[in-house]
C-alpha cells in the first residue's frame, strides 16, 4: 500500500485550488454587481436575467466540443490560455464601466466570451485534479473544492455590495485582479499536460499501424451512449437538469424581493451570503449525508427540501428572512456535488474525463441559460414573491415524480448491477 503525503502538502493541487478560489471570489462579487448595475442602467429585471444567462449560454454551447479538445490538447496550455483570455475579457469590461460608456449589449458579449473560456478552464481543472491527486484522496479533494465554492459565495456577495457602494466600477476592477491571480497560480501548478491515449481506436490499415483518433462526433456520441447505458446515473442527471433550471431561476426574483422590502445593495449581498454560510457547513457534512443515503434517494430528498425552501422565501417576514431558507438550501446541496463527483471519478476512465464531464454537464445544465431569463421574466409578470412560490412548487413536484423511478431509488453510484446494463462501456473504449 502506497503511503501518500497529506493533501495539504500537494503543491500542484493547492496552487490550482488557491487560484480558482480567488477567481471564484471575483466571480461572486460581480454576480451581484452586474444585476445591480444593469438594474440601475435599464430598470429591467428581464435584462438582468438575460445578461446573467449569456455567460451560461456561452459555456453550455461549447461544453461538448471543449470536453473532446481537453482530452486531445495539452491541458496545461489550455488552462493557461483560457485564464489569460479571461483576464483580457474582464479588463476590457472594467475599462468600459470606468469610462461610463458601457452599454447593455456589451455585457451580453463579455458574458458569452467569459462563459466560453470558463468551459475550457473548468473542464481542465476537473481533469487535472484526477492527475494531481491520488485516488485515495479524491473524496477529500472534492470536499475542499466544494468548500472553496461556498466560501466564495459567503464572502463574495457582501463584498460585492460593499465595493459597489464605493463605486459601481470597483467590483469589475477587483474581478480582473482575481483573474490575474488565477492565471499565475495556474502556471505554477503545472497540471499534467496530456491524458492517456487508451481511448484511441485502432486503425483499419492493418496490424502494426498507428491508432487513429475517432471523429469529434463519434467521441461525443460515445460519451452520451456511455451515460445512456448507466441505469440510475442517467436518471440522476435528469433530476439535475430540472434542479438546475428551476433552482437556478430563483436568484433574480430573490434580488428583486429583497430590494422591494427595503434591502439595499449591502443588505442584498448579506442575504445572498446565506448560501455561503450553509454551503460551508454542508460541504463539511457532505460525506456523512452520502453515507446515510444512497445517491438516488439523496437526490430525491434534496430536491424536495430545495423546493420547499424556495417557496418559503416568499413569506412576509421582512428583507432579511430569505437568508434563512437560503441557508437551508445551501446546507443540503453540497452533498450532490461531492457525491456525483466521486461517482464520476469511480466510473469514468482518466482519458475520458474531459469529454465525459463536458457531456454530463451539458446534459445536466442544458437548460441553464434559461435559468436567469425564466426568473427575470416570471418576476416581471408574477412579482418576485409569486415567482418564488411557483418555482418552489415545481421543484417539489419534480421530487415527487423522481420518486416514482425504481432505477433512481436503487442507484448507489457504485459499479454494480444497479448502475450499468449489460454491454454498457466500462472502459475508455467508447
Amino acid at each position: 500500500m502506497v503511503d501518500h503525503p497529506p493533501l495539504r502538502r500537494n503543491t500542484g493541487f493547492q496552487l490550482l485550488w488557491f487560484g480558482t478560489t480567488v477567481s471564484q471570489l471575483g466571480t461572486e462579487i460581480t454576480k451581484l454587481a452586474v444585476p445591480l448595475f444593469v438594474l440601475a442602467l435599464t430598470g429591467s429585471p428581464a435584462w438582468a436575467g438575460i445578461i446573467a444567462g449569456a455567460g451560461v449560454a456561452g459555456s453550455i454551447l461549447v461544453l461538448m466540443p471543449a470536453g473532446v479538445w481537453v482530452d486531445r490538447w495539452d491541458r496545461r496550455r489550455t488552462l493557461v490560455t483560457g485564464q489569460a483570455l479571461r483576464v483580457v475579457n474582464s479588463a476590457c469590461l472594467s475599462a468600459l464601466v470606468l469610462s461610463g460608456h458601457v452599454q447593455v449589449w456589451q455585457f451580453v458579449l463579455f458574458g458569452v466570451v467569459d462563459g466560453v473560456c470558463a468551459a475550457f478552464t473548468d473542464l481542465v481543472r476537473y481533469a487535472a485534479i484526477r492527475g494531481l491527486v491520488p485516488v485515495a484522496q479524491l473524496r477529500t479533494a472534492y470536499m475542499q473544492e466544494e468548500s472553496r465554492s461556498h466560501a466564495a459565495r459567503l464572502a463574495g456577495p457582501p463584498l460585492g455590495g460593499l465595493l459597489y457602494g464605493l463605486a459601481p466600477a470597483v467590483p469589475f476592477v477587483v474581478d480582473t485582479v482575481t483573474f490575474v491571480v488565477a492565471l499565475v497560480s495556474g502556471v505554477l501548478s503545472k497540471v499534467p499536460r496530456r491524458p492517456g491515449r487508451a481511448s484511441a481506436v485502432p486503425s483499419d490499415d492493418g496490424p502494426g499501424s498507428e491508432p487513429t483518433r475517432p471523429s469529434m462526433r463519434r467521441e461525443v456520441g460515445g460519451a452520451l451512449a456511455w451515460l445512456w447505458h448507466r441505469r440510475g446515473l442517467r436518471e440522476v442527471y435528469g433530476v439535475l437538469t430540472a434542479l438546475n433550471l428551476l433552482g437556478g431561476a430563483f436568484m433574480i426574483p430573490l434580488i428583486v424581493l429583497v430590494g422591494e422590502r427595503g434591502g439595499g445593495a449591502l443588505g442584498t449581498g448579506t442575504v445572498l451570503a446565506g448560501a455561503g454560510i450553509g454551503g460551508l457547513v454542508g460541504a463539511l457534512g457532505s460525506t456523512l449525508i452520502g453515507r446515510l443515503l444512497p445517491v438516488g434517494a439523496m437526490m430525491i430528498t434534496i430536491v424536495a427540501v430545495f423546493g420547499t425552501a424556495v417557496a418559503a422565501m416568499a413569506l412576509p417576514f421582512g428583507p432579511w428572512w430569505p437568508m434563512v431558507p437560503l441557508i437551508v438550501i445551501a446546507l443540503s446541496t453540497p452533498s450532490i456535488n461531492v457525491v456525483v463527483s466521486a461517482v464520476n471519478a469511480q466510473l469514468v476512465p482518466e482519458d475520458m474525463l474531459g469529454r465525459m464531464n463536458g457531456s454530463l454537464t451539458t446534459v445536466a445544465r442544458g437548460l441553464a441559460p434559461l435559468e436567469p431569463v425564466l426568473g427575470g421574466a416570471l418576476a416581471a409578470t408574477l412579482g418576485a414573491a409569486g415567482t418564488l412560490v411557483v418555482l418552489g412548487a415545481a421543484l417539489v413536484l419534480t421530487a415527487a415524480g423522481a420518486a416514482t423511478s425504481p432505477e433512481l431509488r436503487r442507484f448507489t453510484g457504485e459499479g454494480g448491477s444497479d448502475s450499468a446494463v449489460a454491454g454498457s462501456p466500462r472502459s475508455s473504449q467508447c
